[in-house]
């Protein structure tokens, strides 16, 4: 079954030539600067009945006159199969007899235990003969570098969103993630709509595309510029907002009508506005977060010390501008 992380592994690698070079680096067979890539139809089907389709095909130009030509054949993997063999070995097959320049077979894997079987080599024969070997390159949690600082992903986006979606299942996919977004604040709008949707879909694991789609939700992407995107996102925080404090003023009520009708009522208000501080509090300290900026012991006792709504929110506001957290305290100082 062909599914979206699926689909998304490969075609990232459509975007463009940056992305192959960092990869064919990573595996040894390191590109020239001036490499051409272009998307052919992956449709190999034969007259015979029977379809066969490679997930991305690539022709690969290298050099001044591009006559360093090789065909790419990139298949996501996930998990073993031993029925691939018979298929990779005819894609080779048939790309080198259509297109006369040599064949390669890149294997993309989310998983150490898949990425050891793709690598093969893979033999068709009989016996103790092999009439046919299959030998893919393998790119995998295995040989991908974790790109956790927001400086390097900036250098190499498409490596980092790559990265990003083969170390999907780490623990620290959070940290990845915030660097990730973190680098794609200064691009323009229409390479950001292009990496968030890839990653939305690519990655896949439950928890990481959480984390993705919580990053996409903040303003982190468009800090100050006006933009639809962070209109939308600012609109949609105060609407939750407002319906967070509702819900919580809701069931502070609720508890405190079965403590007692009277008592009950104002100890409910009191909850209520209280979750509606404590949300506040774990807002501000999450945007500076994930702005990296650092948050000092002190600057945390303070924020978690405040009881004032309005000053929360003020402090809130600041937080998405200032290079220090001790700064979103100045113009209430005394």
């Amino acid at each position: 079954m062909v599914t979206p992380q699926h689909e998304a592994s490969h075609r990232i690698f459509q975007g463009g030539p940056e992305l192959m070079s960092s990869v064919f680096g990573v595996l040894g067979m390191p590109l020239s600067r001036k490499t051409v890539v272009e998307v052919l139809s992956p449709d190999v089907t034969e007259i015979r009945p029977v379809e066969r389709r490679i997930d991305s095909l690539l022709r690969v130009s290298q050099g001044e006159d591009g006559k360093d030509t090789f065909m790419l054949a990139i298949e996501a993997q996930m998990r073993p199969d031993k029925d691939k063999a018979v298929s990779w070995a005819y894609y080779l097959s048939y790309l080198k007899s259509k297109y006369g320049c040599p064949a390669l077979l890149l294997v993309i894997c989310q998983d150490k235990a898949t990425a050891e079987w793709a690598r093969g080599p893979l033999h068709l024969g009989r016996g103790d003969w092999n009439a046919l070997t299959v030998r893919p390159l393998v790119v995998s949690p295995l040989n991908i570098p974790v790109i956790a600082d927001a400086t390097i992903a900036a250098r190499n986006l498409a490596l980092a969103a790559f990265s990003a979606m083969t170390h999907a299942r780490r623990e620290d996919i959070r940290t990845i993630l915030v660097a990730l977004a973190t680098a794609m604040t200064e691009l323009d709008e229409k390479t950001v709509d292009y990496y968030s949707e890839i990653l939305e879909v690519g990655l896949g694991n439950a928890q990481a595309r959480s984390i993705w789609r919580e990053l996409l939700r903040s303003p982190i992407f468009f800090p100050g510029r006006g933009t639809l995107r962070e209109e939308w996102v600012l609109e949609a925080k105060a609407e939750g907002k407002a319906e967070g404090r509702a819900e919580g003023k809701a069931e502070g009520l609720v508890e405190g009508l079965q403590k007692g009708i009277e008592q009950g009522r104002q100890e409910g208000l009191q909850q209520g506005l209280e979750s509606a501080r404590l949300g506040d509090q774990r807002h501000l300290i999450d945007v500076l977060q994930n702005r990296d900026v650092k948050v000092s012991g002190e600057a945390c006792a303070r924020i978690m010390a405040c009881m004032d709504v309005p000053t929360l929110e003020r402090w809130i506001k600041r937080a998405w501008k200032v290079d220090a957290a001790e700064d979103i305290f100045v113009d209430d100082e005394d």
